[in-house]
């Protein structure tokens, strides 16, 4: 089956973003990217032409540096993900982009007072969405979806309303998602199909994600 992978051209975003609020200090995640690396690197490994858009994280990759995008905001994930979209087979929007930005962004460092001070926030593009709305009948996307509340409910409303053809659910809950090596997670595929999976390293998740892509391939 992963003889499908071979040549299929693969966009995938990783980690977090950080949206600043001066030169200095940001507002960001918890993520560490480790999933989306390890879902690039398996692909890669198997014959796929992956191009991975990261935010900033601390991880070594065995794709080549040429095949990594690194980018710090959402708006520069936006921007590097246009430049690949038309011309990739699969997408897999796995980065945590931060979903508002600071409304100003001081040229300066900000200096501390003794006042309260009051950050205005403006919404961020939303990549998945956007892309979902002119995604071609050839193309697929899947989705990532970190719920705490009524699950099944919002990543169905997330898989129509942004046009996957799967969407993969995780948790905060401790070893499960952000910061951690492993990751439990669900599939959930737009027939209205889901898979439940155990507990496992995130490289072994990786391998169930494929191997539900490979399906849809």
């Amino acid at each position: 089956m992963l003889r499908k992978l071979k040549n299929l051209k693969v966009l995938i975003t990783a980690g977090p973003t950080r949206e600043y609020l001066d030169p200095v200090r940001f507002i960001s995640n918890e993520s560490t990217g480790k999933m989306g690396y390890a879902i690039a690197d398996f692909l890669h490994k198997n014959g796929a032409e992956v191009t991975l858009i990261s935010g900033p994280v601390s991880i070594n990759s065995t794709m080549p540096a040429k095949n990594i995008i690194q980018v710090k905001t959402a708006n520069e994930m936006f921007e590097a993900c246009k430049t690949y979209f038309d011309t990739t087979d699969v997408a897999i929007f796995s980065a945590a982009v931060s979903d508002y930005r600071p409304k100003f962004k001081s040229d300066c460092k900000i200096k501390k007072t003794s006042e309260v001070s009051m950050v205005e926030f403006v919404k961020n593009v939303d990549l998945a969405y956007e892309f979902g709305k002119v995604k071609n009948r050839n193309q697929i996307s899947i989705g990532f979806a970190l719920e705490t509340n009524n699950v099944i409910e919002n990543a169905t409303k997330k898989l129509k309303t942004k046009c996957f053809d799967a969407v993969v659910i995780n948790s905060p809950k401790k070893g499960e998602g952000f910061g951690f090596d492993t990751n439990k997670i669900a599939i959930l595929k737009k027939e209205g199909d889901i898979k439940f999976f155990s507990l496992k390293s995130k490289k072994e998740v990786a391998i169930d994600i494929v191997n539900e892509l490979v399906e849809i391939v």
